[in-house]
């Protein structure tokens, strides 16, 4: 018989802190030789990137030891675990925005997300190089700590009247095929934001944008942490035919989406 989780809001706290722990890790990498690489799909890995999930599979193994965990390092090494039906999971990517990172741009962030029921009823994500960290927990909200700061309550905004500020990412802006969309589904954009990894959402969760629309490929890790820090200040992720984004999926692959504010459907 499996262990029930703990209350979220331990869950929460203790997740903060491993997420704190392997954004150490990171820095500690950061300021040296990253010992960057390509993996066997040609996308970039780094020192940082296993230090990192080192940490934050350590810590979750102790903090829950019956609940399987989804990481990306660990999958692109071939050592995938099965889902138990129906059972909550981890999913973690312990550097999200890698080419970020080898860019030294500050764009990267920890993700470390619980999945239940398919969906993300926790979220952590922390950018290292800013020491800025975004929580989200079903429940209890959403909040967001800049350094050694309180945490502070955040919610996503109504948009202004004379239109959307929408994200695009850094690394894959294809303008051309955004405003398509925007002009096909009604949507009067006014301002852009780039910004690299989980960044897009959490400046729709703290009001600062309203919509990310997504025309590529993901994976589930790349997201999780950030729809629970979303959906928790008050936003949604759905599909391109308005279905909430699930998870635990076949390959852990993502279909397009739209990260967006209820009030800017």
């Amino acid at each position: 018989m499996t262990n029930a989780l703990p209350p979220i809001e331990t869950l929460r706290d203790a997740c903060t802190g491993i997420a704190e722990e392997a954004a150490r890790e990171i820095m500690r990498i950061y300021a040296g030789d990253l010992g960057a690489r390509d993996k066997a799909d040609k996308s970039p890995v780094t020192d940082a990137d296993h230090a990192a999930e080192a940490v934050i599979l350590a810590g979750l193994r102790k903090l829950t030891p019956d609940t399987v965990i989804i990481a990306e390092e660990e999958m692109a090494a071939g050592r995938v675990p099965t889902l138990q039906d129906g059972r909550p999971f981890w999913l973690v990517d312990p550097l999200d925005g890698t080419k970020e990172f080898i860019k030294r741009n500050g764009e990267f962030t920890v993700n470390i997300a619980l999945i239940e029921g398919g969906r993300p009823t926790l979220g952590i994500v922390l950018a290292p190089a800013t020491e800025t960290l975004w929580r989200g927990a079903r429940g209890l909200g959403a909040d967001k700590r800049e350094g050694n700061g309180a945490f502070e309550t955040i919610r996503t905004r109504t948009p202004p009247s004379h239109g959307l500020t929408a994200c695009a990412s850094r690394s894959h802006a294809i303008y051309s095929d955004l405003d398509i969309w925007f002009r096909n589904n009604n949507l009067t954009v006014a301002d852009r934001v780039q910004a690299g990894s989980s960044l897009k959402f959490c400046l729709i969760a703290e009001g600062k944008a309203d919509i990310y629309p997504r025309f590529g490929p993901t994976n589930e890790w790349d997201t999780a942490a950030a729809q629970g820090v979303l959906e928790a200040a008050g936003g949604e992720v759905v599909t391109t035919d308005n279905r909430p984004l699930l998870y635990g999926k076949p390959r852990f692959s993502n279909p397009h989406f739209i990260a967006r504010s209820l009030a800017a459907r």
